[in-house]
């Protein structure tokens, strides 16, 4: 299991340029390794997750230094979306703009009764550029999105359990807490197991139920062949946790 920590507390975790560089080097590297089960994302910051992009950097900026800063953005969020293990963002606080984006690139969001979620970039004059406007939108749909997307308005804990924007509900300050115990329950599982499966959920998301079948059949067969699957019977038959081999 891994933690990665959003970790500019005095700027409430604006997402610079370094930040996004930093965070698109670190999803890589975890990527690449096969021995990582689970991915906690949270941050040092007490009254925030995520602020989104900083914009005391951005100001000024000329449309060339925008559009540099375009690929370092991208990588950022999207080596959080690829990640190929589960993903827990633990979130309290402010969580906006690209803050908000990065728990939705998790595939699971543990949020604290403090939380403060929205996508104002329309206020500012942009729109949401790290997923926001696909992401949630499969989260919710698209006429909720609409709404908070188009407004830019803010949602309470409250409102993100009501509309499924958020997975789990903590007491405030327990967020990373809890996060960190799901993903232990989610890393003591089958890693060949969870791969194939968030892999199969995730090819599955924009294809029709038959070809969904199929890319779930394809899992299965990956997962079913595997020392894991062999290791997962006999410690069910010896009545003893399993020893996972990993492949």
């Amino acid at each position: 299991m891994v933690e990665i920590v959003l970790d500019r507390p005095a700027a409430h975790n604006a997402l610079s340029t370094a930040m996004a560089r930093e965070l698109a080097t670190v999803t890589d590297r975890i990527s690449a390794e096969d021995t990582v089960r689970a991915v906690v994302l949270s941050s040092s910051s007490e009254k925030a997750f995520c602020v989104g992009a900083d914009l005391k950097e951005r100001n000024g900026f000329s449309h060339a230094d925008l559009m540099g800063q375009r690929p370092h953005f991208r990588a950022a969020f999207g080596g959080v979306l690829s990640l190929p293990v589960p993903t827990i963002a633990a979130v309290h606080g402010f969580a906006l703009g690209g803050g908000f984006e990065f728990a939705l690139s998790c595939d699971l969001i543990v949020a604290d009764e403090t939380v403060l979620l929205g996508l104002p970039e329309v206020t500012v004059g942009v729109i949401p550029g790290g997923g926001g406007t696909q992401l949630l939108a499969r989260r919710v749909g698209s006429s909720r999105a609409a709404d908070l997307i188009f407004t830019g308005r803010r949602i309470d804990v409250d409102e993100a359990a009501r509309l499924g924007v958020i997975d789990r509900r903590v007491p405030a300050g327990t967020d990373r807490d809890a996060a960190l115990e799901l993903a232990a329950v989610i890393a003591a599982n089958s890693p060949v197991g969870v791969r194939n499966a968030k892999r199969a959920l995730r090819l599955g998301l924009d294809i029709d139920l038959a070809t969904g079948l199929d890319v779930e059949d394809s899992a299965w067969r990956a997962t079913a062949f595997s020392g894991d699957r062999a290791e997962g019977v006999a410690a069910w038959v010896e009545k003893r946790p399993p020893d996972w081999p990993g492949r």
